[in-house]
Formats: C-alpha cells, sequence, structure tokens
C-alpha cells in the first residue's frame, strides 16, 4: 500500500478530461436526483423503467455512438457491484421491460446495455433491439454506426523514472471515428488505476508530444505496448482499483466512486468509463500471461507470510504442517454454566520494530476476535482503513473471504483461539504496509480482581500512522522529520498535518488515554 492514505486521496481533484456531454439525470447526471434510490421512497419498477426510457429521449437524436455507451456504462456501473445478482435483474428484468415499451426510447436503451455488458445480458440486449427493428420500431441516428467493429490503433505507457506513476492510453477506431482513453496508474499504490479519461485523437498527440519533448514539466518515458500487454496492464490497474475500494465504507470512497458521483459537470466518472473500458478490452487481444494477484501475491511481507504458513500458524508445535493440511478443531465456546470468563492480560508487539513498539491489554477471555481487533486498532491508533486478519493454530481469521482463506472471526473467541497463559497467534492488518503483530496471553486473571476490561496497562513508543510505508517506511519517516534540512520533510509534516516536528514524538505512549479511548468503543 502506498504511503499516501486512500483517504486523503479522496479529497484530489478530479483530472478526467472527459469530452462526453452531461448525461440524462436519471443516469446519475449533475444537480438534485428525486427517483426512488436517491430520495428514499418505496421503488416502482415500472415508474423506473419508465424513467429510463424517457431519459433516453435525448440520446436518441445524439449523433456519436460513444455517447450513447457512455450512457448504457452509466447505468450498468450503479448496479456493477451486485455482481450475478444484477445480470439477471437486466436478463429478467429491465432488458424485457425495455422491449415491453417498444418505443425508439426503448432501442437506444437496449442498444446501449447490449454496447458495454456482456455475457448473456449483453446478447439478450441486443437481441431485443434487433426484434423491436425488426418490427418497425423507429432507431437512433448513431444505431448503423454502433454496429461497427471497434478497432484498436496504437497503445503506450507513458511513466515517471522514479516509478510513482504511470498513464496507460490507447488510441481506437469505429466508422471514421476516433478517440482514445486514457487510465491514469497510481504506481505506489499497488499500480491501481486512479482516474480515467476520454479524448480526442489530437489531445492523444498532444500528450505525446508533450511527453516527447519534455513539455510535461517533468521525465516522462514514453513506451509503446502491444495490445496484449496493454489490456493486461489496464486489466490489473483496475481490479486493484477494485480492490482498494471494497475495502472502503461507502463514506470514505474517493469522490469519483461515490453514487451521487457517476457523472459531474464533464460527463461520467470513475465508474462509468470503467465499465466502458472494460467494453473496449475486448477488441484487444487476450494477454498470454495470467492476471496478477493483487497483494496477497506481491512483495517481501507475503513471500515471508508464505513461508510462515509452510511451518504452520504461530501457536503450532513441532517441525511445521505440510501445505493444505487441516488445522485444528476449534473448540466449543465456553458455556454459560461455566460461569463468567476470566480476563486474560495479553501482550501485543508490533514485530521488526527497533526499539519495540508494544501494548499490554487486559480484555475479556471471550472477547470474540472482531472486538479484539477493534480493541488493537484503538490501542495503536489505526484508522482501521484495511484488511487484517488472525493467524491461529486453528486457521485464519478476519472478514470472512474464501478467496483469502479467512474464516469469518466474529462468531469466535479469543478463549477459544488462545486457551491458556502463553497461548500465542498472530495478527495483521494492512497486506500491503504488513503490520504483523505478537499477541501473547501473559496471564489469567480472575475477572473480579481487575477493573472492567477492555484496558490498558503499558506499553512502550507511539505506534506509526497508517499507511506509511511499513516498518522500513516508518523508520524512514521519523528519520524524515527529525531533520529539518531533509528535501520531504514538509511534505511529511503536511501528510501527518503537523505544523512543525516538535509535535512527533515516536517515543511518546499514554496507557491511560488509550484506556479512555477504549471506553469510547460501541
Amino acid at each position: 500500500m502506498s504511503p499516501v492514505s486512500r483517504g486523503r486521496k479522496k479529497k484530489q481533484n478530479k483530472t478526467t478530461a472527459s469530452r462526453r456531454p452531461e448525461l440524462p439525470g436519471a443516469l446519475g447526471g449533475p444537480g438534485e436526483c428525486d427517483c426512488p434510490a436517491c430520495s428514499g421512497a418505496d421503488i416502482d419498477p415500472e415508474q423506473l423503467i419508465d424513467e429510463l426510457v424517457a431519459a433516453a429521449a435525448d440520446v436518441v437524436a445524439w449523433d456519436d455512438p460513444l455517447d450513447a455507451e457512455c450512457m448504457g456504462a452509466a447505468f450498468v456501473s450503479m448496479g456493477a457491484g451486485a455482481g450475478a445478482a444484477f445480470d439477471e435483474a437486466l436478463v429478467g428484468g429491465f432488458i424485457p421491460a425495455f422491449e415491453a415499451r417498444a418505443s425508439t426510447e426503448a432501442v437506444a436503451m437496449l442498444l446501449a446495455l447490449g454496447s458495454v455488458v456482456g455475457g448473456r445480458a449483453g446478447k439478450e440486449a441486443a437481441v431485443a433491439a434487433d426484434r423491436l427493428i425488426d418490427a418497425g420500431v423507429g432507431r437512433p441516428v448513431w444505431a448503423a454506426e454502433l454496429a461497427e467493429p471497434v478497432t484498436v490503433g496504437d497503445c503506450w505507457r507513458l511513466a515517471d523514472p522514479a516509478g510513482t506513476a504511470s498513464i496507460l492510453v490507447c488510441s481506437f477506431q469505429r466508422a471514421g471515428r476516433s478517440h482514445a482513453i486514457m487510465v491514469s496508474v497510481d504506481d505506489a499504490d499497488c499500480g491501481a488505476a486512479h482516474d480515467i479519461a476520454l479524448l480526442d485523437v489530437d489531445e492523444l498527440g498532444q500528450l505525446l508530444e508533450a511527453a516527447a519533448d519534455g513539455r510535461a514539466g517533468v521525465d516522462i518515458v514514453a513506451e509503446p505496448l502491444d495490445g496484449a500487454e496493454f489490456r493486461w496492464q489496464v486489466e490489473k490497474a483496475v481490479a486493484a482499483r477494485a480492490v482498494h475500494d471494497g475495502e472502503l465504507p461507502d463514506d470514505e470512497l474517493p469522490d469519483d466512486r461515490m453514487d451521487e458521483s457517476l457523472a459531474d459537470d464533464d460527463g461520467p466518472g470513475y465508474p462509468a468509463l470503467a465499465v466502458l473500458l472494460r467494453a473496449r478490452m475486448n477488441a484487444l487481444p487476450v494477454p498470454s500471461k495470467p492476471a496478477p494477484a493483487h497483494e496477497a501475491e506481491v512483495g517481501w511481507g507475503a513471500a515471508l507470510r508464505a513461508l510462515g504458513e509452510l511451518a504452520g500458524p504461530p501457536g503450532a508445535r513441532g517441525s511445521g504442517r505440510a501445505r493444505g493440511r487441516a488445522a485444528a478443531t476449534l473448540p466449543a465456546k465456553r458455556r454459560k454454566s461455566s460461569g463468567p470468563a476470566p480476563t486474560y492480560q495479553v501482550k501485543v508487539s508490533l514485530r521488526d520494530t527497533r526499539p519495540p513498539i508494544w501494548r499490554r491489554l487486559e480484555v475479556p477471555a471471550d472477547i470474540s476476535l472482531a472486538r479484539l481487533h477493534a480493541v488493537i486498532q484503538v490501542a495503536f491508533g489505526w484508522d482501521d482503513g484495511h484488511l487484517h486478519a488472525f493467524e491461529t493454530p486453528y486457521g485464519r481469521f478476519g472478514v470472512a473471504d474464501a478467496g483469502l482463506g479467512h474464516r469469518a472471526e466474529a462468531p469466535v473467541t479469543l478463549e477459544q483461539v488462545a486457551p491458556a497463559a502463553n497461548s500465542r497467534l498472530r495478527y495483521t492488518y494492512d497486506f500491503g504496509d504488513d503490520w504483523e503483530h505478537d499477541i501473547v496471553v501473559e496471564k489469567v486473571l480472575d475477572r473480579g480482581d481487575v477493573s472492567a476490561p477492555p484496558r490498558c496497562t503499558g506499553g512502550r513508543r507511539a505506534a506509526p500512522p497508517d499507511d506509511c510505508g511499513g516498518v522500513w517506511g516508518y523508520a524512514e519517516l521519523v528519520q524524515i522529520l527529525t531533520d529539518p534540512d531533509h528535501p520531504e520533510h514538509v511534505d511529511r509534516l503536511e501528510w501527518l498535518g503537523l505544523d512543525d516536528a516538535t509535535t512527533f514524538d515516536p517515543n511518546r505512549f499514554d496507557p491511560a488515554a488509550v484506556t479512555r479511548a477504549l471506553s469510547d468503543l460501541a
């Protein structure tokens, strides 16, 4: 993960240089929207279909089919997060309903959908539009042009030598018209797509000329790519962006991902353009190399975790477990008849920190792992903006994710995975920065002998800020902040929101302040 917080990224100005006209309001255009989804009223499916068809009235008269594709992409992007459920809604609901309207506007909606939706839904939309046209319903002026094949022009990657950012750009032609799609990539943020823009071909030429003669203001290396490599890099960037957006709650998504920002004054925003971009990739050769795994397969931290898994999770005894061998059976939860759970005194240490950074906490033995995650976040001052996992002798627990091999943490208690004193487990937060914590149960205390947990009774040193680049990135940050002459000193202060470096003390720690913060946990 980049040292730049994704929370701060959403405040950046958008750079989309889209030339698309404003979309109809029903498809996420600017201004107030009184549709049922936005107003909170009960959704009337028939009314929604009627509003969508009415919104397509202006689309019918547009000249360029690319505008219609943008309209279809905006509609598809609003349901893309639902996955297969949205495809079923298209096939079983929207497409038949559009066809039932039997109007030129309905044909426009069907053609626009068919141009950007893959699989069965795209075929059904195209077939429904053909049936209406064969039945004598008028078609939009751009319909014939939309049916022409899209061909690929030149593909380029423009990058700064420092490797922090790059631009993927490719030109496309159809029926004598040309356009280009540009993807801005943050190479310091797992290579995730930051922005997508539609350009006229002359704008692409100006961009390449500026890179060639240095007029961009910084050194830029322009590298031509073949179609398969361009597609591979684009799909990698868009997939990484999807993973990052999926980690954030709705109110922390970058502005161009919020529902109300599907379109701005310049045209469709990132979600709609991502749909259009995926459709354009179908005109490019399929890459021969497989899509890269995101985060879990990249970097030293992941490699070390993989080696650790070969030897078994923390707390496992013996010389190691063979990959794929089942974890031990999770013990049953404490019964009510067994009485109240004791209090665990646990020490949580951030691995590889010198001098060490650690917290001593008192928590109920029957605290859920989900609750323990929240306690650790408070104790270390993390923002809880990334994925996490507990590695135990009984498997990996976190937010349930079959792809990552994480079982649900909420139903599991600390006592189940750490049943006695000296039990150990590991907690990893942010699979990019790899903040790995060793958790050891130091003592088992009678609940009546201690204050109401959770509370912090000790610790050492301030914890690193989120997204500073892991243990080594934090060491560099401390060095920069203690050197007023360092060229990045002012930028790092601004990133931390500090007026001067004297307010940053890596040795500061107040267990009483952590206990007060823990008391505010819901």
